[in-house]
């Protein structure tokens, strides 16, 4: 009985969070891809026809699964912050936490809508790339795959800012100040092969580097990193973010303090 009450909550969550995405569609879907069409243009179009080839594509081909990631990176995260502060904030969270469900039903609920916006966001960006270049997917069952787990890991980072969030301001120091940076740095734009051998060394710590190019590497079949390796980096990061956010909902932290 309890664990039938739990799986309803948690459905009652994901149907929630899904909802929430399509209801506001203008806000969640549409701008990524108006803001993935100007970097086609300015970068792909203006300054790819002076770059050339990059790596032995065209480069806007090139950049094309790197967008494709960027977008889904800054919108699965945007989406579980926002949504789970905003609960803090409405003290409806609460009600949650002395509902039947589970720490592990709430991260889940949370998870799939950011999940699902981000699928939502890579099949857009992914139409609007189509109007600026060719997408032969190399291998689209592991594209499917990568973009899933990478918004699984970005929606739960985005639990864990919005967990230990007090106010407002607090929700847009990690986007502004380490997920753009990493985000830049992560090989969308170029590869790490162009960099000094010591920047190419300081490149493999940024994770996002390796969710790029498993993107890259799905699209195009080419990498900057080994592809078994890149699935390794963002299941490791996913498993411990995973553990991280149920721990700290079942110790209340930033809630019940």
């Amino acid at each position: 009985m309890i664990m039938n009450r739990q799986i309803i909550g948690m459905v009652a969550l994901i149907r929630k969070e899904t909802r929430r995405v399509l209801r506001i569609w203008v806000q969640t879907i549409i701008p990524p891809g108006i803001t993935m069409s100007l970097y086609f243009i300015i970068f792909g179009t203006l300054i790819g026809r002076r770059i050339g080839q990059m790596d032995g594509f065209q480069y806007m081909e090139y950049i094309a699964p790197g967008l494709i990631m960027m977008s889904v990176i800054t919108n699965s995260y945007g989406n579980v912050v926002g949504s789970f502060f905003n609960a803090k904030i409405q003290r409806h969270i609460e009600e949650m936490l002395v509902s039947p469900m589970s720490e592990i039903s709430i991260v889940i609920g949370y998870l799939a809508g950011g999940i699902i916006r981000g699928i939502f966001v890579a099949a857009v960006v992914s139409l609007i790339a189509l109007f600026f270049t060719q997408l032969n997917i190399q291998h689209p069952v592991l594209a499917i795959l990568v973009i899933v787990m990478t918004a699984g890991v970005f929606s739960l980072a985005g639990l864990l800012n919005a967990i230990f969030a007090k106010k407002f301001d607090d929700i847009a120091i990690i986007p502004s100040f380490v997920l753009a940076p990493l985000t830049y740095l992560g090989g969308v734009f170029y590869t790490i092969t162009l960099l000094p051998d010591f920047w190419q060394k300081v490149s493999y710590f940024n994770p996002i580097l390796y969710m790029v190019n498993a993107m890259r590497f799905s699209v195009l079949g080419k990498s900057d990193i080994d592809i078994f390796t890149g699935i390794l980096v963002i299941l490791a990061f996913f498993i411990m973010l995973l553990c991280t956010a149920i721990y700290l909902l079942k110790k209340g932290v930033g809630i019940r303090e």
